[in-house]
C-alpha cells in the first residue's frame, strides 16, 4: 500500500512538473520543449485542462491558430470555469476572422463575443476581455452587436478596475471617432493616474502634429531625471518623426544606443531605424542606408525601416 502510494504521489508530482516546467518553458519562447513537456499531460490528469491552455498559447505564439483554437476548445470542454481560457479562445478566433472572409467572419463573430463575455461573467475583474469586447463593439456591424456607446460603456468598466487602462481606452475610442478634445482629456487623466503611460499621450500630441507638446512631455521627464532613457528615446524619436531638433534627436538615439533596454523598452533595432530617419532627412543616404540595414538585421518585422532602405536605395 506504501508503495502504491508512493507511485501515486509521483505521478501526480510530474504531472504537475510538467504544467509548470512547460508555462516557463512557453514564456521563454522555447515552444518545442514547452510543447513536448505539455503534451505528457493525459487526459485523466487534473491539469489537462490547463495544459490545453498553455499548449495553445505556445499554438498561438507560433501563428498556427488552427491549431491554438483546437487546444483552447479542449481546455474549456475539460473546465469552463477559467476566465482565461475563454479570453484566449476569443482571441484565437477574432485572429483568424481578421483574414477571413465575409462569410466567416460572420460565423465567427458571435462566437468570439460570447467567449469574451463568458471570461467577464467568470471573472468581472478581467480587463483582457474588456478590451476584446470594446475593439468588437468598435469594429461589428450594428447587427451583430456593434456600438460605439457599448465600447465606451465597457471602457467606463475597466476605469473602475484599473483607471490609467480606463481613460487610455476611453482615449482611443474618442481619437478614433475624431472627438480630439474628448481624446486629449482622457489621455491627460490617464497620465495623472500612471505616469508611466505618458508616452501615449506624447504619441496622441505626435498624430496630431502637436510637436511642441510632444517635446514639452519628454522635457519635463529629462528635467526631473536626465538620465530617463525612455524619454531619452521619444526625443530622438519626435526628431526623426517632425524633422525638428535633428541635432538633438540624433544625439539622444546615440545616448540610447550605448544602453542596454530591458524588457518592453524600445529595442536597439528601432532606435537605429529612428536615427536612419532622422539621417535621411538630413540628406545622408549613404549612413541612412547602412542604419536601416542595420535596424532590419535586428528586427526583420520594422515596416517603417523597410520603406526607408527601398527609399534610400534608388
Amino acid at each position: 500500500m506504501r508503495t502504491l502510494l508512493i507511485i501515486l504521489f509521483a505521478t501526480v508530482s510530474v504531472f504537475g512538473q510538467s504544467v509548470t516546467t512547460g508555462k516557463q518553458l512557453w514564456e521563454q519562447k522555447k515552444y518545442a520543449e514547452a510543447r513536448k513537456q505539455l503534451l505528457a499531460i493525459k487526459k485523466d490528469s487534473k491539469d489537462y485542462a490547463a495544459a490545453q491552455y498553455y499548449l495553445g498559447r505556445v499554438a498561438f505564439d507560433e501563428k498556427k491558430y488552427d491549431e491554438a483554437e483546437d487546444f483552447f476548445e479542449t481546455a474549456i470542454d475539460t473546465n469552463n470555469k477559467v476566465a482565461d481560457y475563454h479570453t484566449w479562445y476569443g482571441n484565437t478566433l477574432g485572429t483568424i476572422a481578421a483574414d477571413a472572409n465575409l462569410f466567416k467572419q460572420a460565423s465567427l463573430g458571435p462566437k468570439m463575443k460570447s467567449a469574451w463575455e463568458k471570461a467577464v461573467q467568470l471573472d468581472p475583474e478581467t480587463v483582457d476581455a474588456r478590451e476584446s469586447l470594446i475593439q468588437y463593439y468598435l469594429q461589428a456591424p450594428a447587427i451583430a452587436g456593434g456600438s460605439v456607446d457599448k465600447a465606451i460603456e465597457m471602457a467606463n468598466e475597466i476605469k473602475k478596475i484599473k483607471p490609467a487602462e480606463g481613460h487610455r481606452q476611453l482615449g482611443n475610442i474618442y481619437y478614433r471617432e475624431k472627438k480630439y478634445a474628448e481624446a486629449e482629456k482622457e489621455f491627460i487623466a490617464m497620465t495623472k493616474v500612471d505616469a508611466a503611460l505618458t508616452p501615449g499621450l506624447a504619441n496622441f500630441y505626435v498624430l496630431q502634429k502637436q510637436y511642441d507638446k510632444a517635446f514639452a512631455i519628454s522635457d519635463e521627464a529629462l528635467k526631473q531625471n536626465p538620465d530617463d532613457m525612455a524619454a531619452t528615446y521619444q526625443i530622438g524619436k519626435l526628431s526623426a518623426i517632425s524633422g525638428l531638433q535633428l541635432d538633438r534627436g540624433e544625439a539622444c538615439l546615440k545616448k540610447y544606443l550605448s544602453y542596454q533596454p530591458q524588457k518592453n523598452e524600445p529595442s536597439h533595432a528601432g532606435a537605429n531605424m529612428r536615427l536612419a530617419q532622422i539621417m535621411e532627412k538630413r540628406g545622408k543616404k549613404t549612413e541612412a542606408k547602412s542604419l536601416y540595414q542595420l535596424a532590419l538585421k535586428g528586427d526583420a518585422t520594422l515596416k517603417e525601416a523597410k520603406e526607408g532602405l527601398a527609399r534610400v536605395s534608388k
